[in-house]
Order: C-alpha cells, then structure tokens, then sequence
C-alpha cells in the first residue's frame, strides 16, 4: 500500500484528499505547513508527497529544495498557481509532475500512480539506483553525486537529471520531445528552449561547446546524443 504525504494547509482541500485517497487503498499523513511537512517526510518516509505551493510558513519551492538536499521522494505539486512560468520554476526545483486546481480525486489518483509505475517498473526505473559510467563520467543517483574524471561535478538538480537521462541510454540520439517529456514532465512546443538552455549549461560544467563536442552531441533535427569521447 503506498503512502502518501500531502502538504496542503487548507483543511477542506486537505481533508477531502485523505478521505479520497484512504478509499483508493492509499496509506496517507499529513501536513498544513512546510515545517511539518518537512519533518513528516524524513519521519514517514511517503511514496509520493503532494506539495501545495501557498503554504503559511514557506512557498512550496523553498520546501521543495530543502527537501530535495535530503530526500528524493517523489513530488507532485498541487497548486492553483498555473502559469507555464510557476510550472518550469517548480519543475527545476525538483518536482516530478504539476496539477493544476481544482483536480478530481480519479486524477490525483492517476498522477500518483504513473509517478509510481513511473520510477518504480521499466528499464530506465529498474536502474533508477544505479550509477553510470560514461567514459570519464560518473553519475550516482543515490548520492546524486556525478564526476568527471575523477572531479565532482557542481550541476542543478535539473542539470543531474538531465545527464543521468542520458548516460542511462548512452549512445542513443534522443530527442528535445523526449527530454521535456520525460525529464521536465513539460508538453513539447517547438519554440521551448529550456533543454537548449540546460544542455549549453551542461556542457559548459563539462568543459566542451557544441561546436567541439566531448560527450554530448548534437543530431541535427533528430536531438541529441551522449557518449564517451
């Protein structure tokens, strides 16, 4: 039975989450503020947390990224806040997925269970705990630690996500489509430059350009492909 860790402070919004969720066969806890909320999750150990952005004590974000410097659990935001700007903030902090308000019970219900099946099943999930090694890189997703050469690598969260996207599926040219989808959980738009942004980013911190290429490498109008120098 999985177990469920909603940060929400208001109490019929919260109250009429627990119900929904304890019928579908969830395991649930609690918290009206980031602090609870915090400690409940190092304390329970939840599944899956659902973050509410409009905490009395901390925004959402905050919590998040002092969550992610201790634990890896799962999030979903669960906010009123539905602008593409509070979404890709949310996303870069740490969040798995974002759901807009006012959701049905059947969806929350869904979302939590693609997370799950998400980084629970399949190839990529199964390795999920596995560290990779490209070359001279390195990437351990229980530590998210990654070095190159030996050297620890000084990367976001979001840039940790992305590199280990692609060093699980090393020599494969993968598409922007996919890393908005699978690394963002963002629908695609052609003028979106965020994986533009990150992977120039990327390859600065290791230590090449686009132009003179060591491990990640452009496929024109395909996408883009890492692999050992």
């Amino acid at each position: 039975m999985p177990k469920i860790l909603i940060v929400e402070d208001d109490v019929t919004i919260r109250t009429g989450v627990v119900r929904a969720l304890t019928e579908r066969n969830h395991a649930v806890v609690s918290a009206a503020t980031a602090m609870d909320g915090l400690r409940l999750a190092m304390s329970e150990k939840p599944d899956v947390l659902l973050l509410d952005l409009g905490l009395p004590d901390a925004d959402g974000r905050e919590m998040l990224r002092m969550l992610r410097a201790v634990s890896q659990v799962p999030v979903i935001v669960v906010t009123a806040r539905r602008s593409e700007s509070e979404i890709v903030q949310a996303l870069d902090a740490g969040a798995d997925d974002y759901v807009v308000k006012p959701y049905g019970a059947d969806q929350i219900d869904a979302r939590i269970r693609a997370v799950l099946r998400r980084l629970g099943t399949g190839p990529q999930a199964a390795d999920r705990d596995t560290a990779v090694t490209v070359g001279g890189l390195r990437i351990d997703p229980r530590s998210r630690q990654s070095t190159l050469d030996g050297t620890a690598l000084d990367l976001s969260p979001r840039e940790f996500d992305l590199l280990y996207f692609l060093a699980l599926r090393a020599g494969e040219v993968i598409s922007k489509r996919e890393l908005l989808t699978e690394v963002w959980r963002l629908p695609y738009h052609r003028a979106d430059k965020t994986v533009d942004v990150h992977l120039s980013w990327l390859r600065r911190k290791l230590g090449e350009t686009a132009q003179e290429p060591r491990y990640l490498h452009t496929v024109r109008r395909v996408g883009i492909r890492l692999a050992a120098p």
